[in-house]
This record gives structure tokens, C-alpha cells and sequence, in this order.
């Protein structure tokens, strides 16, 4: 166990994601270089609710949170240990400044599940969802910061996003190695470079600092929980590192790892 875990920002895809073999090795492999974790914290783009809520303690079912899927989607398991010990630390730690509930029957949904089945497969690590109380960039990178001592306790931080996400342009038919459009390569590489210079300032303000923002992100809830992995960076933006690149189904795949 090193002395501070990394923080991961990664895109979860969307239940086919099982499907995709380049992407569920990368996401194999990329676990596999992480030091072990004692439990893994999700931020995901799918759980909005104020205020900040921590879902099941224990083993409760999915949620499942998508339509229109082949049934096989909807029998996926993952049977992770519940994590009580670390939502009293999340507790603690975010009461000093926002108030929190529990939702003690809110299990794991796609954005926590599905990289964790590819990445951690055997269920055996206790894992915590909790929601994001707001979209606001400032506050989501405020939480992170207050969530930022768990690193030193073992604790894995992920915020499950997209870091381009606009379903409207997305052609299925099109094949997953379709060419993205150009706003959303436009995006994906402002982004890359406002990290690689340490512009956090930037990465915040962006729907007036990136191009083409209300493209690549109608609605920001993919974006925001890198504002939570970048508040929990702490100090360490500079030691960061992009496990995967590419695009799916004209997505951004970009994903960080801060050390």
C-alpha cells in the first residue's frame, strides 16, 4: 500500500461497454497498476441528489438505469462488500461544510458498476457511491477537497463521467471506430491541455474557456465529477497520467489518473 492512493476521472461507457474488447482491457490493465485499494469511492454522472446522499452500506440490487437494452444487461450482478466504515468517514469529513443523508437502499448504478466489473472483477473490494449535490464546478471541486484524506486511508476516489458526452450525435450504426465529430476532438484535446498545464481555473470555468462546451456537453453531468477527482488531486495534478485515450462511438474515452 503506497502512503496516498491515486485519484481516477474515467468513462464508463454505457452497458455495451462489456462488449468492447479494446476497452475493457484497457480498463484491466489499468487497475492492475493500481496499488490495491481498502475501498473505492464512485462519484457518478448518474446520481444527482441534494443533499449529498451515500447509497447502500451493504449489498443491495443495481440500478439499472438505462432503456431499451437486450435483457442480458439487466442481469448483470455485482456483488461488491458494503463499505459503513468509509461512509462515516465521508460523513465526517463533507459535514464539516454541506449537510448529507443515507439512502440505504440505493445501490451501484452503470456509471459505478460497469468499469468496476472490468477493473476489479472479483467483487471483493467494499465500495461507496455518493451523489453529487449540485453541478456547480466550484462546489463539486470543494467536495473533492474535503474528500481528499481518505487517499491516505487506502480509499480509491473515482468519478465516472464522459469526458465528451452529446448522445444526440452519436450514430450506433456507425460502428465504435466511427470518426468523432470535430467539436468533440476540439474539446477533448482543450481539456487534455488545460490539465497537462495544471489550469484548473480553466477546467472549471469551462463552459467559457473550452470550444465548442455546449457541444460537447449539453448538460454537464458527465463532465462534473472530474471536479470532484481534480478537488481530491490535492497537490498532485501535475503527477498525472492518461491510462486511456481514444474515441467510442465518436466519444471521448480520455481518461486521468492522478498519482
Amino acid at each position: 500500500m503506497t502512503d496516498r492512493m491515486p485519484v481516477l476521472y474515467l468513462g464508463h461507457g454505457a452497458p455495451p461497454l462489456a462488449d468492447d474488447p479494446v476497452w475493457t482491457r484497457e480498463l484491466a490493465a489499468w487497475s492492475g497498476d493500481l496499488p490495491r485499494p481498502k475501498a473505492i469511492l464512485v462519484v457518478s454522472a448518474h446520481w444527482e441528489e441534494a443533499p449529498l446522499t451515500l447509497g447502500a452500506t451493504r449489498q443491495v440490487p443495481l440500478v439499472y438505469d438505462f432503456w431499451g437494452f437486450p435483457q442480458h444487461y439487466y442481469t448483470v450482478r455485482y456483488d461488491a462488500p458494503g463499505a459503513p466504515e468509509l461512509a462515516a468517514k465521508v460523513r465526517a469529513l463533507v459535514g464539516t461544510k454541506y449537510p448529507t443523508r443515507d439512502d440505504p437502499e440505493r445501490g451501484l448504478d452503470h456509471g459505478a458498476y460497469v468499469p468496476l466489473v472490468e477493473m476489479y472483477p472479483g467483487a471483493d473490494v467494499p465500495v461507496l457511491q455518493i451523489s453529487m449535490p449540485t453541478l456547480d464546478p466550484r462546489r463539486l471541486y470543494e467536495v473533492g477537497r474535503l474528500l481528499a484524506p481518505l487517499r491516505r486511508e487506502g480509499v480509491l476516489i473515482v468519478g465516472s463521467g464522459f469526458l465528451t458526452h452529446n448522445l444526440s450525435c452519436v450514430d450506433f450504426h456507425a460502428g465504435v471506430d466511427a470518426p468523432p465529430p470535430s467539436f468533440m476532438t476540439e474539446f477533448d484535446d482543450w481539456a487534455a491541455r488545460a490539465l497537462d498545464a495544471g489550469d484548473v481555473d480553466a477546467l472549471l470555468d469551462f463552459g467559457h474557456k473550452a470550444p465548442a462546451a455546449r457541444l460537447a456537453h449539453p448538460r454537464s453531468e458527465h463532465f462534473a465529477p472530474l471536479f470532484v477527482s481534480l478537488g481530491a488531486a490535492e497537490d498532485t495534478l501535475a503527477d498525472h497520467r492518461t491510462p486511456v485515450t481514444g474515441f467510442w462511438y465518436g466519444l471521448s474515452k480520455r481518461s486521468f489518473q492522478f498519482d
